[in-house]
């Protein structure tokens, strides 16, 4: 059947006891507070640079463009490969600390990367804070890089294994809604810090970043680790009594038996990247690669650390820019907690197919608008300017409710026990890697492409939702030590499964 619905047979259930307890709660909040760490990142760096202040001590080529010289074009004024450099260096050290989190997540824990990351992060921030020339700056980034490498790869992973089946998306939803936080209270303080009098607010902005960071890390202390790695190290009992507390009710056995096969398989496995590339794996190993690649081909990131350099570039004023980036980010925020209410609902597939339509008219809109109305030199008519922001904030209103939260939760939950750390750093990987990539390339692709920029995000944005659509199964309530049921009954995958068993099956 086209389209990647689950078939013969009809849905697959797990028939698992429990509800959401206040443990489950507390447990998750702490945790997902991690991904505050990665939102803010994302709104202060967006934010610093498109203040006068900071550009003039750091980057004053970049300044002089934006006050004095008239002949740059409207679309140049931010290019400058320092600048890049200092927002997109942190993802590089991320790439790199995602796949040592793997191996510490796999033997010490999810707790142990959660607080080498948060520990690492406060370093970043001190640097950062503290900088007084750009090789300070950049090495803060880096910090904040590996801080955030350990941090995303692991705290997906402990969602997923802590949540009830039933109610799995909303919980590792929580994880963006963290993000959209931290990208919402960075623009607000960046907002009121470059009032500051002296210029000297950005110190601020990014010394903050250890208020998260320490929250987490002082968290992560008191968490208990996920059932699932307690039983990988053989603690049966205090796994048996741990999944009585997380969901509310003593009969547990049917969810501990899953748990504990899950755990025998995984033990077998002395090499899970190795492993992850097996054809019996392929469904798993496409979409950790290709989900995390194309949530990045959106264009959210643009927005994200770009937008208050974006509105400046369509004419608003310092103080515009970044009041305008907290009204955006306001609209996503309120569609995360709307993806979580309906995610185990309405289905993964629905939210992505729903949410890239709408990013593509937004992007097309978007593009449309800047190549009829902003030209090389002069500015944008206002009414034009404030459209293209009730525009943006429909763009990043789609991308909270489907590729934002999903990108963490689908590639997690359809990978068994043995590849689930490999998978998700793999996810972190490629999510930092193109990210990296965009934040290089974007300020340059805007001067030469021009309005043209946002044209080629909708033909990524097509590409994509015609992959969802065709390949990827729907996931909700499956629980997931049931999950690689959903490929055998998928019109694409199954082929691919059943040759792999056949050939085993031979040999």
């Amino acid at each position: 059947m086209a389209g990647g619905f689950v078939v013969e047979g009809g849905p697959v259930t797990g028939g698992y006891n429990g509800r959401v307890t206040a443990f489950v709660v507390l447990s998750c909040i702490v945790a997902g507070s991690g991904g505050i760490l990665f939102g803010y990142d994302l709104g202060i760096s967006g934010g610093v640079t498109s203040m006068e202040s900071f550009l003039k001590r750091f980057f004053p080529d970049v300044y002089q463009k934006m006050r004095e010289d008239n002949k740059v074009s409207n679309y140049c004024r931010f290019d400058s490969q320092l600048l890049m450099v200092f927002t997109s260096s942190l993802y590089i050290a991320g790439l790199i600390a995602a796949f040592l989190a793997s191996k510490v997540t796999r033997t010490l824990g999810r707790r142990a990367s959660m607080l080498i990351g948060g520990t690492v992060f406060l370093a970043g921030s001190a640097f950062g804070g503290a900088a007084v020339n750009v090789y300070m700056l950049i090495l803060g980034r880096v910090l904040l890089g590996v801080g955030l490498g350990f941090t995303n790869q692991s705290i997906p992973l402990y969602l997923s294994e802590m949540a009830p089946p039933q109610y799995r998306g909303a919980i590792n939803n929580g994880f963006e809604l963290s993000i959209s936080l931290g990208i919402l209270f960075a623009n607000v303080l960046n907002y009121f810090v470059q009032k500051i009098h002296g210029g000297w607010g950005w110190r601020i902005s990014l010394s903050l970043a250890a208020l998260p960071a320490s929250f987490l890390t002082i968290g992560a202390i008191f968490l208990p680790e996920s059932p699932s790695f307690i039983i990988q190290k053989g603690n049966i009992e205090e796994a048996t009594n741990l999944l009585q507390r997380l969901r509310g009710t003593p009969n547990v056995q049917k969810e501990l038996d899953d748990l504990i096969a899950a755990s025998n398989v995984s033990r077998t496995i002395k090499h899970p990247f190795r492993n992850i590339l097996k054809r019996k794996y392929r469904p798993q190993l496409v979409m950790a690669i290709l989900i995390p690649f194309f949530n990045q081909l959106t264009g959210i990131n643009v927005i994200n650390f770009y937008a208050p350099v974006m509105f400046r570039t369509i004419g608003l004023k310092e103080s515009a820019s970044l009041l305008s980036a907290v009204v955006t980010r306001i609209f996503a925020t309120t569609a995360n907690i709307i993806a979580m209410v309906v995610v185990d609902r309405f289905g993964r597939r629905f939210l992505f197919i729903f949410g890239g339509i709408q990013m593509i008219l937004s992007q097309i809109t978007i593009g449309g608008i800047l190549f009829a109305q902003l030209k090389d030199h002069g500015g944008m008519e206002k009414e034009y300017a404030y459209l293209v922001i009730i525009i943006m904030c429909v763009f990043v209103t789609g991308f909270a409710w489907s590729w934002g939260p999903l990108t963490y939760l689908v590639p997690n939950e359809i990978s068994p026990l043995e590849i689930r750390s490999a998978a998700q750093s793999i996810v972190v990987a490629v999510l930092f890697l193109i990210t990296f990539f965009i934040g290089q390339t974007f300020l340059a692709m805007l001067c030469h492409l021009k309005a043209g920029t946002f044209f080629l995000f909708t033909g990524m944005l097509l590409a994509m939702t015609a992959f969802v659509y065709f390949l990827l199964p729907e996931t909700k309530k499956v629980p997931l030590e049931q999950m690689e049921q959903i490929w055998r009954r998928h019109w694409f995958w199954q082929k691919i499964i059943e040759e792999d068993m056949n050939s085993r099956e031979m040999s």
